[in-house]
């Protein structure tokens, strides 16, 4: 299997205890939803599979995973960091209608005061709320997406509109 027939779920971010035991950090926005019984670890840019002996998913995007043939530290240390892929046919189907603020990327930012700010070109995730990046007058500039924010999101037209608080941008083009 190659990277271009599978999609990234995360990386291995260590080891735990000395029984091979390695937590994985899960990029992929719900990792319930996914189907862990392999897991295929790039390793020198070809995918390696690895069964799943015992897996435990954790509320802070992470879980803890034994694989079958890696029952010791030392096997568990070689994998820390390497990113972790699932084939394209388990992944998840999302409903029609499910719209997540990540969606957003390629929209064009149009503010109900200044008018257009520019394509989307980033939504990071934080704990606290997702953040747009867009490139307005040369200037990278960074929005939050909230409810408090948004006007209307156009999916037929790919516009989302805000009313963003008087003075952000400033922060922005002062220098």
């Amino acid at each position: 299997m190659t990277i271009e027939e599978a999609f990234y779920i995360g990386y291995i971010t260590k080891t735990k205890g000395l029984k091979g035991e390695l937590q994985v950090f899960f990029e992929y926005e719900e990792p319930e939803l996914l189907e862990l019984d392999v897991v295929f670890a790039d390793i020198n840019g070809k995918l390696v599979p690895f069964f799943v002996s015992a897996c435990k998913l954790q509320n802070n995007n992470t879980g803890n995973f034994y694989f079958d043939d890696v029952d010791h530290i030392d096997k568990a240390q070689a994998l820390v960091k390497k990113k972790i892929y699932l084939p394209l046919s388990k992944k998840p189907v999302r409903d029609e209608d499910d719209f997540f603020y990540t969606d957003l990327k390629g929209f064009m930012a149009v503010d109900e005061t200044l008018g257009e700010l520019g394509e989307i070109l980033e939504v990071h995730e934080y704990p606290q709320q997702f953040v747009a990046t867009v490139l307005y007058n040369d200037t990278e500039i960074m929005f939050p997406l909230n409810e408090d924010f948004i006007v209307e999101i156009d999916d037929e037209e790919q516009i989302l509109t805000v009313d963003l608080p008087e003075g952000l941008l400033d922060i922005y083009l002062a220098n």
